[in-house]
């Protein structure tokens, strides 16, 4: 079982997904009950191979504090109205512990597996947030939503369908983003960024984040509570000769991000023009074998957080403790000795400061 660790520096959450393997529902609940007993502030599921609102849904039933989140659900492969009822349900069951954070998915996605119609992500996902945050506000203050726009059209309400009034009515909501109109969307609607693990400290720092302060501005929002929510790329054993495998894996997950065009930006922010060109071509050909020898150990290290179990989390620290406010990763959990590595992970995370963190938020673009 993986425990994917959503280490908020200066508090602590894990999530539960092993990329290489399918997730067993049947267990979530112990394992959420799990996360929680080692000193985790939340949990959180990315929509891959299995629901994510499912899966937290078995969590909710098992934890008493554990925060949970989707990271990410997918925005525009549901109407506002399906996505704003999914997470009003699970605020409801979690006794308001949860957190949207919703994707765009990239064009090829919302043509060709969900077989919808691709807009401008950015204008699209903006109108999206403010169409469920609406949809939220009738269902609390009983009145008849009225949501015009470019996209989405809703203003039919009747009982039956109404689920009424919750406890918890502030859900937050977080944007997954990679490119700069989808930052300026997160700070001008959001209450957090989810950079993608291609994402670089500097990236995040030079590019993303005043991109979320203009969004901010433009919107007359202040980013004091804001968080920047980051799943990095990590490969992390127990042992030197068990991080093998591990970086491996990772090599061929930099070559494929690489291959695909909407991740351009990031790469093109490190000078890596020519890496995305060739990789692109070789994904183009099928040559999939062929991608993970495109990067070299100076590449590797620029995208990867590398370590022991032992090391890992000063690791982590050093490279984004002064970017992000919540680190995610994930490993294994097989024996009494990987559960005390994560309560010493948590421990060791969850005592940070982000106040480093927050001031770049504050300072960025200035």
């Amino acid at each position: 079982m993986f425990i994917e660790t959503l280490l908020p520096l200066g508090k602590v959450d894990p999530g539960l997904r092993a990329p290489e393997k399918p997730l067993d529902l049947h267990t979530i609940a112990q394992y959420a009950a799990l996360i929680e007993s080692l000193g985790y502030d939340g949990l959180v599921t990315e929509e891959t191979r299995d629901d994510p609102f499912v899966i937290l849904s078995l969590a909710a039933q098992a934890t008493t504090t554990l925060k949970l989140g989707t990271s990410v659900a997918i925005a525009f492969a549901r109407s506002p109205t399906s996505m704003a009822m999914s997470a009003w349900s699970l605020q409801k069951l979690s006794r308001g512990r949860f957190t949207l954070g919703l994707g765009p998915q990239v064009r090829a996605h919302i043509t060709r597996r969900y077989g919808m119609t691709a807009h401008p992500p950015a204008a699209w996902m903006r109108e999206y947030v403010l169409a469920v945050r609406a949809l939220w506000a009738s269902w609390q203050n009983g009145t008849r939503p009225d949501i015009r726009g470019e996209y989405y059209n809703i203003d039919l309400s009747v009982p039956l369908f109404d689920p009424g009034r919750v406890e918890h009515p502030d859900i937050p909501i977080h944007l997954a983003a990679v490119n700069p109109l989808m930052c300026g969307v997160a700070g001008e609607v959001a209450e957090g960024l989810r950079p993608h693990p291609v994402c670089t400290p500097g990236y995040i720092r030079e590019v993303m984040v005043p991109k979320v302060r203009e969004g901010a501005k433009k919107a007359g929002r202040g980013l004091d509570h804001f968080e920047i929510c980051m799943k990095p790329l990590v490969a992390t054993a127990r042992s030197e000769e068990a991080l093998i495998p591990r970086i491996r894996d990772a090599r061929a997950r930099i070559a494929f991000y690489a291959s695909t065009p909407a991740y351009a930006r990031a790469f093109n922010h490190e000078g890596l023009e020519g890496l995305a060109a060739e990789a692109k071509l070789l994904s183009r050909a099928q040559r999939w074998d062929d991608l993970p020898e495109l990067i070299d150990g100076s590449i590797l290290n620029r995208f990867v957080v590398i370590g022991t179990h032992a090391d890992i989390g000063q690791r982590l620290l050093d490279r984004f403790g002064d970017t992000v406010t919540q680190l995610e990763f994930s490993i294994a959990v097989e024996t009494a000795a990987d559960r005390q590595t994560l309560r010493d992970l948590a421990t060791q995370l969850r005592s940070y400061d982000t106040a480093k963190a927050r001031q770049t938020l504050q300072d960025a673009g200035q």
